[in-house]
């Protein structure tokens, strides 16, 4: 059985930074694609980045480009985000999720976390 166990999640004011962690347990780490999802309230959960397992390659949304660092530790089997200058509009519920496949669809993720929150005050 896989486990997904987010945490870091807190309360920042914009521009600050936070790192989220993302605890696989269970499984192989090293061969699962994963993804970082957010759903802020009353809209749809989105994308945000994902990574495929060792040796894949890394994919951002627009929106987080450039403040946004996903990486993994294969020997803690656990993923950071590592966000930084955050925004208001940056506020949501985090998610990760594990799959076989590096994607930006919710559907091809086997395996999800259950979030963590993340508030950025103006």
């Amino acid at each position: 059985q896989v486990q997904l166990t987010e945490s870091g999640g807190g309360l920042v004011t914009a521009g600050g930074s936070l790192r989220l962690s993302c605890l696989v347990s269970g499984g192989t780490f090293t061969t699962y694609a994963v993804g970082w999802f957010r759903q802020a309230p009353g809209k749809e959960r989105e994308f945000v980045v994902a990574q495929a397992g060792s040796g894949g390659g890394t994919y951002y949304d627009n929106s987080v480009l450039g403040r946004f660092t996903i990486s993994r530790d294969n020997a803690k089997n656990t993923v950071y985000l590592q966000m930084n200058a955050l925004k208001p509009e940056d506020t949501a519920v985090y998610y990760c999720a594990a799959g076989p496949v590096v994607a930006g669809l919710e559907g091809l993720y086997d395996y999800w976390g259950q979030g963590t929150q993340v508030t950025v005050s103006s």
